[in-house]
């Protein structure tokens, strides 16, 4: 079993507006546990819960980072103005680090999720 892990991505352009685009991270069969992708070089890990009436306004990515939901539900607003909700089991690589960021609003919660720094 090979193919691709799909993970949604949140980038400035050059002028610093977000948008939302798709990354497609290759896999490999790796035996009896699956398939594998190459490592990615990794960083801090926090874990975060959020109280289920919580939003944030505009902000950008503190750092390169994937976040992954582990529950709850999320819709995030970029910069050109396309909306799209994530829930528990959504994985996403935020690099909005400069220009306004975006903004998210809880739907479902209590929230839970994990970040994990990047290089």
């Amino acid at each position: 079993m090979s193919g691709s892990f799909r993970l949604t991505r949140v980038h400035a352009d050059e002028r610093g507006v977000t948008h939302f685009g798709e990354i497609e991270v290759p896999l490999a069969p790796s035996g009896p546990i699956g398939s594998l992708s190459e490592p990615w070089t990794a960083g801090d890990v926090v874990f975060r819960t959020v109280a289920a009436e919580t939003d944030h306004d505009w902000h950008p990515a503190p750092r390169r980072q994937l976040v992954v939901l582990l529950d709850g539900e999320i819709e995030i607003e970029v910069g050109d103005g396309e909306r799209r909700r994530f829930r528990g089991g959504d994985v996403l690589l935020v690099e909005d680090t400069a220009g306004r960021g975006h903004r998210t609003r809880t739907l479902a919660g209590p929230r839970r999720s994990l970040f994990v720094a990047l290089d």
